[in-house]
């Protein structure tokens, strides 16, 4: 779940507790990390599997955790409050970006555009549908699963279903949220970080990236986006759909394999996990700034990704500190900044 401190605080602070923002921490950071290898994953073999792997089931445990996180949606003021964190700093970021890319040359023409999420962007128009979904298919119980399973595999069979306003990833991503929603504390926390769970997680995820790296196709990483259509991919809809049912598959068992390594105990980085949407919506300009230098295209043998990966953290220590929250605060979450605290 992508959050901020004062954010979450009045939310589930019952059930609350170290385990997610140490998971939500980790996540941000191969965000962060991948995003920084997407232009040079294709260099060496071993990065290019790195980057699939990573892409997998990132941003579906992101979003399978904001899910979980959304079992208050019976409060007062729910709707309310979900558009005003989603759509207003949707245009704000935007706007920005479209100066961004002008300015910096990627564009050549000013063009700002509401309807195209930029980059990352699309995470806030996807949650907050997700969030005004999960109001009736809560009625459905865990019966809800296997019809967002439909949902997201039917998404596939349309050329128009695609990324304006997100709408192609809003309903392939949604049965990851649906099952977030499901799923109780207990069977993180208690379940998944079992011994033997957690020596069988730490196989899984040693298997899962052996077959990025020797059996999954390389176009692997078209379909871990979910952003297109089975035709795009030259195939007939009774292929997409058995294809993206496994791909949901193979993100699952990553995503419960990932979770079983997640520590309870609180750490010096565990409060970073509360901020969140600060790194996710700002790291993208600094990325996008590296890829334009010189030493970019530099990154050649493991040493310098390496640097690569230490870099990604102090950005998210940067993003995520107190300075940076204060002054972006007005348009991350949408409030004046505190004279007093």
């Amino acid at each position: 779940m992508l959050t901020s401190e004062k954010g979450e605080k009045k939310l589930m602070t019952k059930i609350r507790d170290s385990y997610f923002d140490n998971a939500k921490f980790f996540l941000i950071l191969l965000v962060v990390f991948g995003h920084s290898l997407t232009n040079l994953k294709s260099d060496m073999p071993v990065i290019y599997s790195l980057y699939t792997f990573i892409f997998i089931f990132h941003m579906p445990a992101f979003i399978l955790i904001s899910g979980f996180f959304s079992k208050h949606f019976n409060k007062q003021g729910y709707v309310k409050n979900a558009i005003k964190k989603t759509v207003i700093p949707y245009m704000i970021f935007q706007i920005i970006y479209s100066y961004f890319y002008y300015v910096t040359g990627y564009t050549k023409v000013l063009k700002i555009d509401l309807v195209s999420p930029h980059w990352t962007l699309w995470f806030l128009i996807s949650i907050l549908f997700w969030k005004l979904m999960i109001i009736p298919f809560s009625k459905l119980g865990k019966f809800g699963f296997p019809v967002a399973l439909l949902i997201g595999v039917c998404a596939g069979f349309f050329d128009t279903i695609g990324t304006d306003f997100s709408a192609s990833r809003t309903l392939a991503f949604f049965p990851f949220f649906f099952l977030g929603y499901l799923l109780k504390k207990e069977q993180f926390t208690t379940f998944l970080t079992r011994t033997p769970v957690r020596i069988g997680g730490i196989a899984v995820l040693t298997g899962v990236f052996l077959a990025c790296h020797f059996i999954f196709p390389k176009d692997l990483q078209d379909w871990v986006l979910y952003d297109s259509s089975y035709r795009a991919f030259g195939l007939t809809a009774v292929q997409g759909s058995l294809i993206r049912l496994a791909v949901y598959s193979v993100a699952l068992l990553t995503i419960f394999a990932f979770m079983s390594l997640i520590p309870k105990k609180q750490f010096s980085f565990t409060a970073l996990g509360k901020n969140t949407l600060y790194i996710y919506l700002l790291h993208g300009f600094f990325i996008k700034t590296i890829v334009l230098l010189p030493i970019y295209d530099s990154i050649q043998d493991l040493y310098q990704y390496s640097f690569l990966f230490a870099a990604s953290l102090a950005l998210c220590y940067l993003l995520a500190s107190r300075p940076v929250r204060r002054f972006t605060e007005p348009i991350v979450e949408i409030k004046m900044p505190h004279l007093q605290h």
